[in-house]
């Protein structure tokens, strides 16, 4: 069993409009925009990270925003519900603030004892916000939310599988025990982990695939310190028979990805260097940061990426 992984590192999704992503996190949820950069993959394309003040690994959610997307199907194989971690006694401040803006599929549901206010994103992304004691992450402070009601990270994910005991299986592997059952839920956790430590497997045997698209979870990241013990990582997930790509420099962490038994994409990110390594802490995700390979594309690429206004 690993004992490397601390938790989440990191959620991304798709988005189809840049500007309405970066509203709804920034001016909404009252998360900071710690990043401005382009998809490797794809360098017209924004990828966009929010967090708490730093980016703190187990805070941000990062979006890659493509024009034209077709909206995502829920189903089976995906991550369905991200939810964020605030303080207690917030929801009723939660449920007021989303309703006034419109947002759609709101819920108050009690899950595993914890209080969850279910809600939408602009996509139709499942997002929720739990209740949790003692959370000592602080929340973002310059935004519009009041830190006593703001996010102090992930809480979580779920994955929604046709068949969940393999998923678990390899969750167990990288340190993560079954706590509780509820329903078609099961609840794994890491001890000791960085407050972003809850993986939920909701098994639907019967459901139909789902369709990626805007509203679509890419991949779920987990979190550990550095370099060195990522590679103690690679090799035990190797020899245990996952196919991991080799390590891939994103600028802000070193990358390794596998897809589990279940289809959805796992990656191992470094905690190291940090989101700060080319713009200082005050002025994080001002500026459109590009990777050295497509710095060269600067000129065209500042014509024609949308201009995303704060």
């Amino acid at each position: 069993m690993l004992t490397q992984i601390k938790g989440l590192h990191h959620v991304t999704s798709m988005a189809a409009d840049a500007q309405e992503n970066n509203d709804f996190f920034t001016k909404l949820l009252g998360m900071r925009r710690v990043k401005k950069t382009v998809n490797f993959d794809a360098p017209d394309v924004y990828h966009l990270y929010y967090g708490d003040a730093t980016g703190t690994p187990g805070s941000v959610m990062t979006y890659f925003p493509f024009p034209h997307i077709v909206k995502g199907r829920r189903g089976t194989g995906e991550v369905s519900e991200t939810a964020f971690a605030v303080p207690e006694n917030a929801l009723p401040y939660w449920r007021d603030r989303l309703a006034l803006a419109g947002v759609d599929g709101l819920e108050e549901v009690i899950q595993f004892g914890e209080k969850r206010l279910r809600f939408a994103g602009p996509d139709g992304d499942g997002f929720a916000l739990v209740e949790v004691s003692g959370d000592a992450r602080p929340p973002y402070a310059d935004g519009p939310v009041p830190t006593d009601k703001g996010v102090h990270g992930f809480r979580g994910v779920t994955m929604r599988l046709r068949d969940g005991a393999a998923t678990a299986r390899l969750l167990t592997f990288m340190g993560y025990q079954e706590i509780d059952r509820e329903g078609a839920l099961i609840r794994m956790g890491l001890e000791n982990g960085n407050g972003a430590d809850i993986i939920d497997i909701e098994v639907l045997p019967g459901a139909a695939p789902a369709r990626e698209g805007a509203g679509s979870v890419h991949h779920v990241a987990f979190a550990v310190e550095n370099r060195e013990v990522q590679a103690e990582v690679r090799k035990a997930l190797l020899a245990a028979g996952a196919h991991v790509t080799p390590v891939i420099d994103r600028d802000y962490f070193w990358a390794i990805y596998f897809r589990t038994p279940g289809g959805v994409l796992f990656e191992i990110a470094t905690n190291e260097p940090g989101f700060d390594r080319d713009e200082d802490l005050a002025h994080l995700g001002q500026a459109l940061k590009l990777p050295d390979q497509h710095a060269h594309l600067r000129p065209q690429l500042e014509k024609t990426l949308s201009v995303i206004t704060d």
